[in-house]
């Protein structure tokens, strides 16, 4: 199994490096990832002007990794069309640290990197984390890995676009996995105004919407301390994503747990 791995918060997240360090124990891995951070850009892709890229030492050993001048749709694009090609199995995105939950992932530079992959006929991950600087992003890796291992087993469907996106919780302290849907909001924006003592200017502000009450939703699974999994499809006119088996939340906790610490 060979994976294409990206991610919105640049070359030298730790989030990267942890998951390629989990991949690696199944699969070939190659990166191809911004070269700085570049997330809330969304599925945005550069098209007037050119687009750099460097080979570039990896901070795992053995890993072909590239740093793109561009964003995490660019990278996908790039590393499929020209630096990898077609053949890979499935492009995961990631370790984000910050949740993409809701109508987030509107704006999500993983979640726009996963989509490239997805749009173009490959099965496609993002996974992120409830912390900016979480203290568990092993848990994360280790749930790529395993549904990265589904994926090819073909115990899941192969044409699914996933956005993962686990609790700031020690592993023990996970309550389950929960199917979800997007919850319709996650986020109310305002706008404030400033001056810098020459010009007026505006500032885009960010501020949490109330908490989800709907049990199904992503925000609510993250907030009562499950691991929320939510199918994604590309637009309104399509079939809903194909659904997944009954048994993957049970089978996919009991096989974290089971996983051997680093």
């Amino acid at each position: 199994m060979k994976i294409l791995l990206t991610n919105d918060d640049g070359m030298f997240a730790p989030g990267l490096w942890a998951l390629v360090k989990e991949l690696k124990s199944i699969a070939q891995v190659v990166v191809v990832a911004p070269d700085r951070e570049q997330s809330a850009i969304g599925t945005a892709v550069t098209l007037r002007q050119p687009l750099r890229v460097q080979r570039v030492r990896p901070m795992v050993a053995e890993v072909e990794t590239y740093a793109v001048e561009g964003t995490p749709a660019d990278s996908v694009l790039l590393a499929l069309g020209k630096l990898v090609g077609n053949k890979i199995d499935m492009v995961i995105s990631g370790i984000n640290q910050g949740v993409n939950l809701g109508d987030d992932v509107l704006i999500s530079g993983t979640v726009g990197a996963a989509l490239q992959g997805y749009l173009r006929g490959f099965p496609a991950l993002a996974i992120s984390t409830a912390a900016v600087d979480s203290l568990y992003l092993d848990n994360a890796a280790k749930l790529a890995t395993l549904l990265a291992k589904k994926i090819d087993d073909n115990a899941l469907p192969t044409n699914i676009l996933l956005n993962v996106n686990l609790p700031n919780l020690p592993l023990a302290k996970i309550k389950g996995v929960k199917i979800t849907r997007l919850a319709s909001r996650s986020h109310t924006d305002t706008v404030e105004e400033g001056h810098d003592g020459k010009k007026a200017y505006y500032w885009l502000v960010r501020q949490k919407a109330n908490k989800s009450t709907s049990e199904k939703s992503d925000i609510w699974a993250i907030e009562q301390g499950n691991i929320s999994i939510t199918p994604l499809h590309t637009n309104l006119s399509q079939k809903p994503s194909p659904p997944l088996p009954d048994s993957l939340c049970s089978e996919l906790l009991q096989e974290l747990r089971s996983e051997p610490t680093g």
